[in-house]
């Protein structure tokens, strides 16, 4: 490609730039990003250009939040720069780890008035565990609310918590307004656009280092597929230059070697894929031509196959049951509804995202998904939903290890490493599974939660977290009214934990959470203490049983609803669960008084997400999903074959 330089000092591209992204939720980086795109040019000044340009899928603009990591390049001067938007979310940290493999610098972006959060340390940990240097952007300085010092003393205490470097201390900090895409070194300056951004990336993000005259090794970051090319691999050229039409070999996880040939070769331009005939080291690049590549593989000279080590994620934490639709209604919605139509979905799944497993189970008719958490697997049942999946979900277990007793500190697992801890890996149950117990002692996962509320509601979320066995560890009041609290709890403390906390705090809580490490285990937490209102056979739910039920608890359905013998159609007040007849009808008689046909009022019913009906359901319930419904139903449908549960 034209401008590619060599030194002896190693850099392989003085014209080249590449830096990621890295944010808390909805702190304003994919408006960034929008920003950067617009004033360096790419798009044409007439040119139709939809907001938050990198959020191109329809759940991550439905719900504001980056999922995948995506790449984009834009010029200044004569530099071009790629930059990488990654997910803001900690469940989604398998597309954090294999995006900074790819980057020589990172951009910190945090909100001028929340100040680093969960995510932000994450991520921030992670690079500075590479050694990127960083740049910190103070994001969203026109807010009522902004106290820029505050925010700056608490991203220096940030930095000092995870060790960094003295290098890594001297940060340039810019102050910007995304939305409305200016930006200042001082705050005594306002500012006019983003070009002291662009000059920072240059000044401060080095040079990609590699030499283009070795032989070639680029590291596999990412995936995507095209109807007419197949899969494309995405990955950074370390050393060496490909071209198109060069015999390659791919060197796999496994040890062996595949060879092959490059049919096609891109770069990225704006948002844009354009074709190239060459890259060299330092650039990132788009290759296809390349069957069956994955993640982490390195891609070799076929004379020197020499592979680059792989990308390091660390390990999942939550676990989930899925399996074939069993319901009375099943293949009425979906379009794929077999056993082997959802497992071939899980493999593509799996080329594709690093933080996935899936093991097999004693049935074929179900497959048990490990995640990062569970947001990420929510994500994943909400993908597969709206491509015309049908499938039945189980509630969100946690994945738990033995460590034996002479298990040095190094062999425990530690947030820094995500290393796995030496022992064999449990049940996801609680207790076990059977059998025998494996030496050691049950190690499970935790998780640093962060909840900002309003100080009225402070006691109650701390009760809430201590029924849990979560233990406080911090508390900031910064004088404003709200309370920011800091807890240590298990990771299955979390599960159903957010819809309790939203009830709680009136919808006005806000609550992170991020992997910690590894614990003994911390006893039993109690689950949902109140029962299920369970229709008892087949048919339309009616508005006159609806209105005799609203009295036993909270309805879901409403008035000609279908629903079938098992299906939960609501929450019982009390704590055992009860079989009801929501299809009665009102008996018609010859007798007519003036208040005989009255109106039926009836509460609207609560309408559950699919997250919200996954935090809801107990170990003997399962979540149906199809295209175009989410029900609650029972594991045993038939009221006479299912155990009763007990009234503690």
């Amino acid at each position: 490609m034209p401008g590619t330089l060599t030194t002896s000092s190693g850099v392989a591209n003085a014209l080249r730039r590449n830096v990621a992204i890295i944010a808390h939720v909805d702190h304003g980086k994919t408006t960034l990003v929008d920003g950067l795109l617009r004033q360096s040019g790419t798009f044409r000044s007439n040119e139709r250009v939809a907001e938050r340009a990198m959020d191109n899928t329809d759940l991550e603009r439905e719900r504001g939040i980056t999922i995948l990591a995506k790449n984009t390049a834009v010029h200044f001067n004569d530099v071009i720069i790629n930059i990488v938007d990654t997910p803001g979310h900690a469940d989604f940290g398998g597309e954090v780890e294999r995006t900074l493999a790819m980057v020589d610098g990172v951009m910190l972006l945090v909100d001028a008035s929340e100040g680093p959060l969960p995510q932000t340390r994450f991520v921030l940990r992670k690079a500075l565990e590479r050694r990127l240097p960083p740049i910190i952007v103070v994001n969203k300085i026109d807010r009522p609310d902004a106290r820029i010092k505050e925010v700056l003393n608490e991203i220096y205490d940030l930095f000092i918590d995870l060790d960094a470097s003295e290098e890594q201390l001297e940060f340039p900090i810019l102050y910007t307004s995304a939305k409305a895409g200016t930006s200042t070194m001082s705050m005594d300056e306002p500012g006019e656009d983003l070009r002291p951004l662009f000059e920072a990336i240059l000044n401060h993000v080095p040079p990609p280092r590699g030499n283009p005259e070795a032989p070639l090794q680029i590291l596999v970051a990412n995936l995507d597929s095209s109807d007419y090319l197949g899969r494309i691999a995405v990955g950074r050229v370390f050393h060496g230059h490909v071209k198109v039409g060069d015999p390659v070999s791919v060197c796999k996880l496994d040890g062996t070697f595949q060879e092959t040939r490059i049919t096609k070769l891109f770069a990225f331009e704006g948002l844009k894929r354009v074709d190239v005939e060459e890259a060299a080291a330092g650039d990132i690049v788009c290759l296809a031509g390349i069957e069956d590549i994955t993640i982490g593989e390195t891609i070799a000279d076929v004379e020197h196959r020499k592979a680059m080590p792989a990308i390091a994620v660390d390990e999942p934490t939550v676990s989930m049951i899925f399996g074939v639709n069993t319901s009375p209604m099943s293949g009425r919605d979906g379009q794929f509804v077999t056993s082997r139509q959802i497992k071939d979905r899980l493999d593509r799944e799996l080329l594709g995202n690093v933080s996935i497993r899936v093991e097999t189970t004693d049935t074929p008719e179900q497959m048990k998904v490990l995640g990062r958490g569970e947001l990420q697997l929510s994500i994943l049942i909400e993908m597969m939903r709206r491509e015309g999946y049908e499938l039945q979900v189980s509630r969100p277990e946690i994945v738990t290890k033995y460590i034996t007793d002479n298990a040095n500190e190094r062999d425990r697992v530690s947030p820094a490493s995500g290393a796995g801890p030496v022992g064999v890996p449990s049940s996801t149950r609680e207790g076990g599974a059977g059998g025998a117990k494996p030496p050691g002692r049950l190690m499970e996962p935790v998780e640093d939660l962060l909840v900002d509320v309003a100080e009225e509601f402070q006691g109650v979320v701390i009760a809430q977290v201590g029924t849990r066995r979560g233990t406080m560890t911090k508390m900031v009041n910064h004088g404003s009214g709200r309370v920011r609290l800091e807890f240590r709890i298990p990771a299955r403390g979390l599960i159903g934990f957010r819809s309790q906390f939203l009830t709680e705090t009136k919808g006005t809580g806000i609550m992170n959470h991020i992997f910690a490490g590894w614990e003994p285990w911390h006893g039993a937490i109690p689950s949902r203490n109140t029962g299920a209102l369970v229709a008892d056979r087949v048919g339309a739910a009616t508005a006159y049983a609806i209105s005799n039920l609203q009295d036993r608890g909270e309805i879901f359905i409403e008035p000609t609803e279908k629903v079938y013998e098992g299906m939960i159609i609501g929450e019982n007040a009390r704590a055992n669960d009860l079989d009801v007849n929501v299809t009665k009808e009102k008996k018609q008689t010859n007798m007519r008084a003036s208040t005989a046909d009255e109106a039926v009022r009836l509460i609207p019913p609560r309408k559950l997400g699919l997250e919200q009906a996954i935090e809801f359901i107990n170990d003997d319930e399962l979540v149906e999903v199809t295209p175009k419904s989410i029900r609650l139903r029972k594991k045993v449908l038939a009221s006479n074959m299912r155990p009763r549960r007990s009234i503690e």
